[in-house]
């Protein structure tokens, strides 16, 4: 949510970093000049910044990156996630003073500013990073240029007058608001549903490299809109948001599991496979946001190095299969560093999801496999050829 904003600079406009706790972080403005707030959270990846600001599971939330250097890559056509940057804010410790690459276009300031984000530089984002960790995520603003001359007490007010992520259904914000369609690349096998919680564009892509011609759909999508497409397969895609606030998508997920389609959900889907079996969603104390998250393949035992952006959990049992509305289910995968829940599978009907991102631009592809799979499972409940 951003206010004002006035033109690009790396400086020497002033600017401030308030959390909702008090404490402050002064540096210069980076990208649009102004004021935002949204929730304070933190990215531990070392590359891909680009992709991370164009998610739309960053939806209202200031992003801080705990890599030093960022923007030494520029920006390109060819990366961006969605149509445009969703993130609320942006905080860098060291921004690069000219991108060096062969495949920019742009700088980085100058796209944030095009683009109206309010931004941050010359902070400690290492500081930044071990505040939340001890303190949790918490709401923040970042105010440059004028804005960022005001009283501290006037700008912790305003932080804390802004929404918290708890509560908010943001799916319908991200969303597409219109059907449309990614051929299969090659001969096509499967047709897919794809429900757009907030999709990045790179995992219809994956899709469409196994075959799958894939019908992007609206959050409001209903199952006649599913049927319509002729869908082998139904898929829920990642997004923004608290999981216990989205009724809409549990509701339609339960008549896609009625009927017995093959269903994968990723990230916020697999927070919605999780309400819809029954189980409940916590926020995380300051969740996991970067492409370099340990996870365990519990059916293979497999230790995969995945890409994440969730502030949200399933509470699922952990101990072994559990009884629920469609027969039993169990935790498939789990984050090795504090044991989230980061899978679900269904044993009774043909439904999959985990929590982090298996299209994984800009990687790792550890879990591309997870695609594949969904293939299998399709063929399973179809007969055709995987």
């Amino acid at each position: 949510m951003t206010a004002t904003t006035t033109g690009a600079t790396t400086g020497p406009d002033p600017a401030v970093l308030v959390l909702e706790d008090g404490r402050t972080w002064r540096g210069q403005a980076y990208g649009a000049v102004g004021s935002t707030v949204g929730e304070a959270v933190f990215s531990t990846g070392m590359t891909g910044y680009q992709e991370t600001l164009t998610d739309p599971s960053y939806h209202r939330q200031v992003v801080v990156m705990t890599a030093p250097h960022i923007g030494n890559t520029g920006v390109n056509d060819e990366d961006g996630e969605s149509r445009r940057i969703w993130v609320a804010g942006y905080v860098v410790r060291d921004p690069a003073r000219r991108a060096s690459s062969w495949r920019s276009r742009r700088e980085l300031v100058d796209e944030l500013a095009a683009q109206g984000v309010v931004g941050i530089s010359g902070v400690d984002t290492r500081a930044i990073t071990r505040h939340l960790r001890e303190r949790g995520a918490m709401r923040v603003g970042v105010f440059s240029g004028a804005a960022a001359l005001r009283s501290d007490d006037v700008l912790l007010a305003e932080v804390r007058g802004a929404p918290q992520m708890a509560g908010a259904d943001l799916a319908g914000e991200v969303s597409t608001d219109a059907a449309y369609v990614v051929p299969a690349i090659g001969e096509k096998r499967f047709t897919v549903a794809a429900v757009d919680l907030g999709i990045k564009s790179m995992t219809p892509h994956r899709m469409a490299q196994r075959g799958m011609e894939v019908h992007v759909l609206p959050a409001t999508a209903t199952l006649a809109d599913i049927l319509a497409t002729g869908a082998d397969g139904v898929f829920f895609s990642n997004g923004p948001g608290d999981p216990g606030a989205a009724t809409h998508p549990v509701e339609l997920l339960r008549e896609v599991l009625d009927r017995r389609i093959p269903f994968f959900g990723i990230c916020f889907g697999n927070q919605i496979l999780g309400r819809a079996l029954g189980f409940g969603t916590y926020k995380l104390g300051y969740g996991h946001r970067g492409i370099n998250q340990p996870v365990m393949d519990r059916t293979t035992g497999k230790v995969e190095v995945t890409a994440h952006n969730h502030g949200f959990a399933v509470d699922a049992p952990v101990d072994g299969p559990a009884d629920t509305p469609y027969g039993r289910a169990e935790v498939s995968h789990v984050c090795l560093n504090d044991g989230v829940v980061e899978g679900l599978r269904c044993l009774d009907v043909p439904a999959f999801s985990v929590q982090y991102h298996p299209e994984a631009a800009a990687g790792p592809h550890d879990a591309a496999y997870l695609f594949d799979r969904f293939a299998d499972l399709m063929a399973d409940q179809t007969g055709k050829k995987a």
